[in-house]
């Protein structure tokens, strides 16, 4: 079977996708940078955002990253449901519903409470201290913060908001979409669309609906029927739809309507640059991509600890320490894991060789006594 996206697009993908979040994360704490559409739609920043396009300065880098860096998000849950077709439809591994959860809730939980606990120790006893409350402490570790009334102000670090939002679209794919035809599939994407069109535009309502499984429906769909349903191109046909998808991602973010598509086009753009680049490239980007896992729970806190040096004036020397800091701690943490699973490993075939050892004399002592 042939895949319409290997193994280091897919990893390449998730190094684009978190280039652009913990980029993202950084330059939007900045004051003077645009801010972005993310859960609300706002005008003033799409004028921004032309403004430092129109009359670029040295600041340009800092505007784009913070308004367009958070489509990391959509490009992550395309590449989750892409995935979950691919084991548990294509590759045929058949798992209980309340199995399905329980494991994806741990996998989330693991990957999250390290983070988690560093992050607060951090926040502690730096400036700006977050209070938590009970409510607060148990919705991050139980993953429905994302419910809890403004997420926004409840949710430290704030992309952790992610975990929540994964864990629903697990449990919807589990229960709802596993398996289902594709008309069943565009119909709830469509209902997840008409709920945020008819929303204000800057209001509660649509801030609350983004932050849970109907914000992030159109990607996570998208994601599912690519994987059943989609088809390779060639090279000029890519060119020209990713193309066309980065203009889109410009101009449709301007309007309301429009922006509530942009997600779609992002991950059309994000497949069509891993199809275009040189494998050399793709090889690189892949590299970021296995260790997004750690850049993502982890360049919180190295934020936290150097976003003053650029609020003091030394703007790109506190993101480049960021930079440094964040890939080399995320490197550190992704190789400690896999050290750390090796030794398990090693110590469960140690394990199962001495029984196999202690059997194997066992039917040795029989024989001599028969």
């Amino acid at each position: 079977m042939q895949q319409l996206l290997t193994r280091t697009q897919c990893s390449a993908m998730r190094g684009l996708a978190i280039i652009g979040i913990f980029l993202h994360n950084y330059c939007h704490w900045l004051g003077f940078a645009v801010k972005e559409n993310e859960y609300t739609f706002s005008t003033v920043n799409c004028r921004g955002i032309m403004s430092a396009l129109l009359s670029p300065d040295i600041n340009l880098p800092v505007h784009l990253l913070s308004f367009f860096g958070h489509y990391g998000v959509p490009v992550f849950l395309f590449l989750s449901a892409y995935g979950l077709v691919m084991k548990y439809e294509k590759g045929g591994k058949r798992e209980s519903s309340s199995f399905f959860i329980r494991q994806h809730y741990v996998k989330l939980f693991k990957m999250m409470i390290v983070g988690f606990v560093v992050f607060t120790m951090v926040d502690a006893v730096t400036s700006g201290s977050h209070h938590y409350s009970v409510v607060a402490v148990l919705g991050q570790l139980l993953m429905f913060n994302n419910l809890l009334p403004s997420p926004d102000a409840v949710i430290w670090p704030g992309p952790y908001w992610f975990f929540g939002l994964m864990l629903q679209l697990y449990i919807v794919y589990r229960l709802v979409l596993y398996r289902l035809k594709w008309p069943i599939i565009v119909a709830l994407i469509v209902v997840c669309w008409l709920a945020q069109m008819f929303c204000e535009p800057d209001g509660d309502t649509l801030n609350r609906l983004r932050y849970n499984c109907i914000g992030g429906m159109l990607p996570f769909g998208a994601g599912i029927l690519f994987a059943r349903y989609g088809r390779d191109l060639s090279r000029r046909t890519w060119i020209t739809v990713t193309t066309v998808s980065a203009a889109a991602v410009l101009f449709m973010s301007m309007n309301f309507q429009t922006w509530l598509w942009v997600p779609l086009f992002v991950c059309v753009f994000c497949v069509g640059v891993v199809k275009l680049v040189p494998e050399k490239m793709n090889v690189w980007m892949a590299w970021i991509g296995a260790i997004s896992a750690a850049l993502f729970v982890m360049h919180p806190v190295t934020r936290k600890i150097f976003i003053p040096v650029s609020r003091h004036g030394d703007i790109y020397t506190g993101l480049l320490l960021y930079i440094v800091a964040s890939v080399a701690i995320a490197w550190f943490y992704h190789e400690s894991k896999g050290l750390f699973g090796n030794r398990q490993s090693a110590r469960k075939r140690g394990a199962a060789d001495s029984v196999q050892g202690v059997n194997a004399h066992s039917d040795r002592q029989k024989e001599k006594l028969n």
